[in-house]
Formats: structure tokens, sequence, C-alpha cells
């Protein structure tokens, strides 16, 4: 965005960046070093976390940073999600309530506002209410995602049988992956995904409940907070039941810089998790 010759344009927004034959997504290191840095903070504060301006004002000063960043690019995805675990993570840390529902609330205002001035989310938002209204246009990827989810049915075509992948669903190694998944594994393989996120995110909260000091708990919780979400928030768009994201899917989606930055975090999890309190 900033050096465009260094910059990659994909699908009208500018994410990667090239260096030579080698292409990275920054905003992948931005979540992760987002939550590294937030963790040091709040566990650095410690009980002034309590205080406005040790809690709730770090927090808005970081996410006014990286909204500039990321909404010029545009990727309003990923600063939902970083605004997610930010406040997530100032809950974890001991904020009081109402600070939290402020600052929620204000995030949904601002995201209202967002939706109000930009044409793309409006168009994102009309098809999350109307699937049908433009099939061949904005709706399309939701369409194709639904027919390929529906037709898998029960226990899907097959591994490897989907015929929507091709040439049908957009992005199906990506974004649209989990209604490969669904295609070809069917109710069953989806509802398998799916709880499997669910032990991963129960079992992280685990160890990040167990964690021997504040920041080690902050960290753990905001890497799983992260996957987690990601999870749901992809698995909800391609489903129909939340507007389009275009996150991909953790650990399935194709992508070399996602896929190392959340074997990193899990790499961390579990070193962590060697270190757990004995109850």
């Amino acid at each position: 965005m900033f050096i465009p010759s260094l910059g990659w344009s994909h699908g009208g927004a500018l994410r990667w960046i090239n260096i030579g034959s080698f292409s990275f997504q920054p905003v992948e290191i931005l979540k992760f070093t987002f939550i590294i840095y937030f963790a040091a903070w709040l566990s650095w504060a410690k009980n002034r976390v309590q205080d406005f301006k040790f809690g709730i004002l770090p927090l808005a000063i970081l996410l006014g940073v990286i909204a500039f960043i990321l909404l010029k690019q545009p990727d309003t995805k990923s600063f939902i999600l970083i605004t997610v675990i930010g406040i997530a993570m100032l809950f974890i840390s001991g904020v009081p309530y109402k600070y939290i529902f402020g600052l929620g609330a204000i995030a949904i205002i601002f995201l209202g506002t967002l939706v109000f001035f930009k044409p793309y989310l409006q168009e994102r938002v009309k098809t999350f209410i109307d699937p049908s209204s433009d099939p061949r246009g904005s709706s399309y990827q939701v369409q194709q995602s639904l027919i390929a989810i529906g037709s898998g049915g029960i226990f899907g075509r097959g591994y490897g049988q989907s015929i929507q992948k091709f040439s049908y669903l957009p992005e199906p190694q990506g974004d649209s992956i989990f209604a490969v998944i669904g295609e070809e594994l069917g109710l069953v393989g989806g509802i398998a995904t799916i709880l499997l996120y669910c032990i991963f995110a129960l079992r992280g909260m685990k160890i990040a409940s167990n964690s021997p000091d504040l920041f080690s708990r902050l960290l753990v919780s905001g890497i799983v907070i992260l996957i987690t979400v990601q999870s749901f928030m992809h698995i909800a768009s391609v489903s129909g039941v939340f507007p389009l994201t275009g996150v991909p899917l953790p650990f399935m989606s194709h992508g070399g810089t996602s896929l190392m930055i959340y074997l990193t975090a899990i790499g961390i999890v579990l070193q962590i998790s060697k270190y757990q309190k004995i109850n």
C-alpha cells in the first residue's frame, strides 16, 4: 500500500507483498504480533488495566493505527477480527464491564459507519440479507457455496469428488474451502470439522486458565481466540449465516503465510502448556 512496487493486488485489495518470487500477507503477521504486544502490555499494567488510560486507551490507540493501515487496503475483516481479539483480551485481563461494553458499542457504531460509506460492504450486507439478490454478481460466491454444501447431503460425494470446486466456486482452496468440505464429506464431515475447532478452543482455554503467569494466559487466550473466531467467521460466512468475509479457514485453507503463523502460534501454546499449574 505504501510502497506500490512491492504490493500485489488481488480481488480488489492490496494485501500481499512481493519480494522476488516470494510473497506474503503482512496482515497475518500483524494479527500475531498484536496479540503478543497487547498481552505484554496488559501483563505489565496488571491491576492498572481497570484504569481507563492503562486499559481502554492503549487498545483504542492501537486499533486506530491498525484501522488506518487495514481499511486503506481494504481489509475490513482483519480489522474486525483484531478488534474482537483485543476486546476479549481486555475482558480476560479484568477490565470493568462498563468499559468493555462501551468499547464494543463504539466498535459497532464504527462498523455501521463503515458500511454506510463503503459500497462494497453494503453489497455484502445486502447479499447476507438476500443471498439471491444478485446470483451472477455480489451473491455469486454465497450461492455457489450453498449449492456445494447442499449437494453434499449427509455423507458427501466422497473425498476429492467435488464438482463445485471446478470453475463454479470462487477460491475453493481458500475462502470457500468449507463449502468443498461440505460437498465432499457432507453434513457429517462439516459437523466433524466444527467439532474439531470447538475441541481446540476448549483445550486452548484450559491451557490458558492453567498458565503460570498473566502474560502466558493472555497470550494463549489471544491465539485461541484468533484461530477460533476466524474459523467460525469462515464457516458462518460460507454457510450464509454471516456476511461474506473472505477469511481463510485456519490449517485448512491454502496460504503459506497464515499456515506458518498459525503453526508458530500453536508451538507457543504447546510450549506454555508444559508449564501449566497443577490444580
